[in-house]
């Protein structure tokens, strides 16, 4: 019976070390840095083009909570996208299947999912919604990415994968030389790690950790909503979202989309507190 047990445990140790995630967001670095803080994961942060950075996560959160690698890098998307003027795009994949998950502020998230051996699950929809959000070219890239919906018994799901990270170059994605959607974490950590202009993304309290995102908003196009009647509007949405979305994340015991709306309900009061202190300066 021992021997079972043990057995099983090995297969699903296998099965999880077969899976791994990419965060890409579509703006630099120092900008996507205080957001990553605020998922209180450890994080590597890479240059992934002129426009784009990538996040490799160091830490496995689905080896461990139980939650899959698509519900946790989707709820990790979404939270840095709130508030963002740029979105968040999650790349996951595990033995089983691949996909990716496109956050972008409010909006409700977008995804596409293929079986391992390239059978797709998804609706076309998705990806024309995924093309208009990404501002791609909706003749030739609307094309590609239909191809990628098409049955293709020559195409697994490491393949559909690669072929949207084609897609994503024209629109000034580059990924660096070893990040290959389908490799295991522990790979993606270790090509992360070796690049010189890594930076390392680690927790450092709610007062850095807020300071640092509020500074960061003020110098974008979102500045003249931290302060105001626009803020105190922006400020009561998020509030207002945050708490439905945190009851749903507790009651399908997703962490990652308990995170997404506490992160809207902390941003929500902070909003109001930063927006107070303004005001007295």
């Amino acid at each position: 019976m021992s021997h079972d047990t043990s057995a099983a445990s090995d297969s699903e140790l296998a099965h999880a070390d077969a899976a791994g995630a990419l965060l890409l967001c579509r703006a630099v670095p120092d900008a996507v840095a205080p957001g990553a803080q605020l998922l209180r994961e450890r994080m590597l942060l890479a240059h992934a083009g002129p426009e784009w950075s990538v996040l490799v996560p160091e830490g496995t959160p689905w080896l461990h909570g139980g939650e899959p690698v698509d519900r946790v890098l989707g709820g990790w998307a979404a939270a840095l996208a709130v508030g963002a003027p740029w979105p968040a795009l999650a790349l996951w994949w595990d033995d089983d299947r691949s996909g990716y998950t496109l956050a972008s502020g409010f909006r409700r998230t977008v995804g596409y999912e293929w079986l391992a051996n390239g059978t797709p699950l998804g609706q076309d929809e998705a990806m024309r919604t995924f093309a208009a959000r990404l501002g791609l070219d909706p003749v030739l890239d609307g094309q590609s990415l239909v191809e990628l919906t098409r049955t293709d018994t020559d195409a697994d799901a490491r393949a559909r994968m690669l072929g949207l990270i084609t897609v994503l170059t024209r629109a000034g994605l580059t990924l660096p030389a070893g990040l290959v959607p389908g490799e295991p974490a522990h790979r993606l950590r270790e090509v992360a790690r070796s690049r010189p202009d890594v930076q390392h993304i680690e927790w450092p309290g709610w007062r850095d950790a807020v300071r640092d995102e509020f500074d960061v908003v003020a110098g974008t196009r979102l500045g003249p909503w931290l302060r105001g009647p626009n803020a105190r509007a922006l400020s009561a949405a998020q509030l207002a979202t945050g708490l439905p979305l945190a009851l749903w994340g507790v009651r399908h015991r997703s962490a990652g989309w308990v995170v997404a709306g506490s992160l809207l309900l902390i941003n929500g009061a902070l909003g109001l507190a930063y927006d107070r202190m303004a005001a007295r300066d």
